[in-house]
């Protein structure tokens, strides 16, 4: 199934919107209509000297454009926001579906969407910021952009979402992902799926920055992360789907500054693609140590 297609401006701009919290598109309706509304009521100036025309056309034509969009710009605020306040609401109504449900296949009911929603939620829930792209539709490309408050250098996360219920997800979307990771820079992935992954997906997967969530993980890291928001801050635990650096990272230390070091993946120069241990203080410090 592809994603529904733009018809229109006005369709991208309340999707843009939509992607916002409902709030921001609230105070983008508010500031829009407020500086329309000052252009419209501004009279027009009629010339005195025949250069002038040219100008006075033009103030016409904004005045025009402005008293039609004082109106028509903050409806499409508003209803982006209310497309947002309605997906947060669904994507917190899957996220209880699936973590009451006891029944293994909870999640072979969903849409490609749906799922894709649930997996944004659950990210949500471990305190990552989470951009939905519009891209990619139910087959291939990153469906989801990561990032958290506080990680040095605004590292960034994809996701790959694969709501696949009669096969297994293969290496090549293993290989597909790992590939844009390197050639945007992304500190790390993530490819869920509700069904499983084959014997090669996990192999490549071992030892790289890809993380693979299958079907009974993500339903038992919802449980958990839900579980978590429930809590008071002080009570939430710490939830393992985030990415944690290797075994063997955990004896390395920055030679320059001595603190832990992480997996990171070189954005550019001629070892661009390839990976090394950085410094969990980058870019104040910029220790690197090779990957044997």
């Amino acid at each position: 199934m592809a994603r529904r297609k733009k018809t229109s401006t006005a369709d991208e701009l309340l999707e843009l919107v939509a992607m916002l919290p409902w709030w921001a598109g609230v105070l983008l309706a508010l500031g829009s209509y407020f500086v329309l509304h000052t252009i419209a009521s501004q009279p027009v100036v009629v010339p005195t000297q025949p250069g002038q025309m040219g100008s006075m056309v033009t103030q016409s034509i904004w005045r025009s454009l402005a008293t039609v969009g004082q109106y028509f710009l903050p409806f499409i605020c508003l209803l982006g926001a209310a497309t947002s306040a309605w997906r947060r609401r669904e994507r917190k109504n899957l996220v209880t579906d699936v973590t009451r449900s006891k029944a293994i296949d909870a999640l072979d009911g969903m849409s490609w969407r749906e799922f894709e929603m649930l997996v944004g939620e659950g990210f949500r829930l471990q305190g990552y910021q989470v951009l939905e792209t519009g891209g990619g539709g139910a087959d291939g490309g990153v469906d989801l952009v990561l990032t958290k408050p506080g990680m040095s250098g605004g590292e960034k996360f994809f996701v790959q979402c694969k709501h696949w219920r009669a096969y297994k997800v293969g290496v090549d979307v293993v290989r597909e992902l790992y590939g844009v990771m390197a050639a945007k820079g992304a500190t790390g992935g993530f490819v869920v799926t509700s069904g499983r992954f084959t014997e090669e997906a996990i192999s490549f997967a071992s030892g790289r920055n890809v993380t693979l969530v299958d079907g009974p993980k993500l339903h038992g890291l919802l449980r958990q992360a839900q579980s978590g928001a429930e809590r008071s801050p002080s009570q939430k635990p710490v939830v393992s789907v985030t990415h944690s650096p290797a075994p063997s990272v955990q004896s390395l230390s920055c030679p320059l500054c001595k603190n832990s070091m992480v997996r990171r993946t070189a954005k550019r120069g001629a070892n661009a693609g390839n990976e090394f241990w950085g410094c969990t203080g980058y870019p104040t410090c910029r220790g690197t140590r090779p990957i044997n």
